[in-house]
């Protein structure tokens, strides 16, 4: 195979004036070759985002070469060639878009290439029909959802037609339907001799991968086929990933299934592997959930709708005739397809955003009240945005982190909260509170951010997309702290296209559709309910999906699991009333 990258020694420091920070690549050997599918994975900050810029001559070694498509980087003269056969969607995709429009946006690419106009609109008009945006092409560009403006940002790199495209967190912020149209599209580009680099945070993405290459602080640390990195569990682990969700399950599974095969990373395998049921068909007695009957909203919101630039020829309906009550205590969460509403619906809760109609009451406050004290609301009331870099402002990380709690009077030993704030998201205090926060990764700024939150210690927690852009170990440790701050009384309400991470601790679960919320139940009975989440671009965990693979083998299991303890314990009840019938 022909090598169409290739780093010599390479490496790359943002602190080059300072010789006791780590750099964020060191010595890097690897070559790639023309037409492979590769996925880049490491947690945060162990310098995927500078591998991908490194590549595409968005900067250069400090030592060492970098070599695309025959051509140096450290050539400047190369950089409009490098750069026309290297797309690279960003991990924050805002960084990208020009144009006012989505048509406009995606037009700009192809435009500066001097093609004819007949085949800028062509590629076009494909690029929108392959993203979903279609329907949309004459909305701002600036007025998109995150996970839209994901979207736009791949259709203006597709209608470049590049040799290589970089997706750098691509996924993150998109529904589950959006992250299988970007690997769809991946799978589809590849097969036409397209060099494709994804890099992930999520393993059950990378497992779909030709090879998979694992960088930890900076150093290439393993480059194998994905059967053979997601064997190592332990080493994984040690550097905050983990397996695949699928490969976690069989694992589970292969006490009641023993002949299941060894390394299972894809779920049609599984199902595939799966043996047909042999005993009497019967009735499993496993006690239902329990499902939270609302007695004390904290969150009341009747006949909720917005309209962003009402009365203009961009309206745009973000929320309709929406209700919600969110009872206190609770953990609740709200899913839904990209640009369904939930950012919009969460602004309204602590007062960005008033309402147009219907309206709204947070614990005493009620802010259709045009004489709201804003500043008590978010006392009570705080709000970690989508995307994170909007919210911070500080030069260093410990003030940003202490930030909110000294100037809403916080008392106390400041510094011990800033500390547990930071540790709760995965950030050591030493090493990070003196960080600028300029020169975080993508993944470190999310978790600042989410820490500046934390120390607030508020009433009422609302997260929006707080899982996204985190490694496997930080999003576990978060979950964790989460359930910590839920069981002492917060009430929390999260926005998320990761909920399979949280079915576990989540007491409600809400989903949003087209400003509405259609549907609404405990985890288990809501996220077993595999059609309707499918028809508004959700998709069913995975413990769902093989529990329903489980019953078209036979095997007698009730409709509502979406867990993976709910699976094993249904199965459990299976295998005790036939221990002598023969699998």
């Amino acid at each position: 195979m022909q090598d169409f990258i290739k780093f010599e020694n390479a490496s790359f420091s943002y602190f080059k004036n300072e010789p006791t920070i780590r750099p964020a690549l060191s010595n890097i050997n690897l070559k790639i070759g023309r037409g492979e599918f590769i996925a880049l994975i490491g947690a945060n900050g162990s310098g995927k985002s500078t591998l991908a810029k490194l590549l595409n001559a968005l900067i250069l070694p400090d030592s060492g070469n970098v070599i695309t498509a025959g051509l140096d980087t450290r050539d400047s003269s190369n950089h409009i060639a490098i750069r026309a056969r290297v797309g690279m969607v960003f991990q924050h995709p805002q960084d990208q878009i020009v144009a006012t429009t989505i048509e406009e946006d995606v037009a700009f690419g192809p435009s500066n290439l001097g093609l004819p106009p007949k085949e800028v609109r062509s590629r076009v008009e494909e690029a929108l029909s392959d993203t979903g945006l279609t329907d949309l092409r004459e909305r701002s560009s600036f007025l998109l959802s995150a996970g839209e403006t994901q979207q736009l940002a791949l259709a203006g790199v597709l209608a470049m037609r590049p040799q290589c495209i970089i997706f750098d967190e691509t996924t993150a912020m998109l529904d589950p339907s959006g992250r299988e149209m970007v690997l769809r599209h991946a799978k589809a580009l590849n097969r036409q001799e397209i060099t494709i680099i994804l890099i992930t945070h999520l393993m059950q993405e990378a497992a779909e991968f030709e090879r998979v290459i694992v960088l930890h602080e900076g150093q290439l640390l393993m480059d194998q086929s994905p059967a053979v990195i997601f064997s190592k569990a332990a080493e994984l682990e040690s550097i905050g990933l983990g397996q695949p969700g699928i490969h976690k399950i069989a694992s589970r599974l292969k006490r009641f299934f023993p002949s299941l095969p060894a390394e299972i990373l894809l779920p049609d395998k599984l199902i595939q592997s799966l043996p047909q049921y042999q005993g009497q068909l019967k009735k499993t007695a496993v006690p239902e959930q329990a499902i939270k009957v609302k007695e004390n909203p904290i969150i009341d919101i009747q006949s909720l709708s917005y309209t962003y630039l009402r009365g203009s020829p961009l309206a745009h309906q973000a929320l309709d005739n929406l209700t919600l009550r969110v009872e206190t205590g609770q953990m609740h969460s709200l899913i839904g397809a990209t640009g369904s509403g939930k950012s919009t619906l969460l602004q309204h809760i602590n007062g960005l955003l008033r309402p147009q109609t219907g309206s709204v009451l947070v614990g005493d406050f009620n802010l259709n009240n045009k004489n709201l004290d804003v500043k008590s609301l978010r006392r009570k009331v705080m709000l970690a945005f989508q995307q994170p870099e909007d919210q911070i402002f500080e030069q260093y990380v410990g003030d940003e982190v202490a930030y909110a709690p000294r100037n809403l009077g916080f008392k106390g030993k400041l510094a011990e909260v800033v500390e547990t704030a930071m540790r709760s998201v995965g950030l050591d205090f030493m090493t990070y509170k003196d960080r600028l926060t300029s020169t975080l990764s993508g993944g470190e700024r999310r978790r600042v951010a989410l820490a500046s939150v934390l120390a607030v210690q508020a009433d009422i927690l609302l997260l929006d997309e707080p899982l996204s852009g985190l490694d496997p170990l930080s999003s576990k440790e978060f979950i964790s702290h989460l359930n910590q701050i839920h069981q002492s009384g917060t009430t929390m309400l999260i926005s998320t296209h990761h909920y399979e991470e949280l079915i576990n601790v989540l007491d409600q679960v809400s989903v949003i559709h087209q400003g509405k919320d259609i549907l609404h139940g405990g985890s288990e009975q809501l996220f077993s309910q595999v059609k309707e989440l499918n028809a508004v671009g959700l998709r069913a965990p995975l413990a769902t999906q093989i529990a329903e693979g489980v019953r078209s083998k036979g095997w007698p299991l009730s409709q509502d699991i979406a867990s993976l303890p709910r699976l094993e314990l249904e199965l459990d009840a299976i295998f005790s009333v036939r221990t002598n019938e023969p699998i």
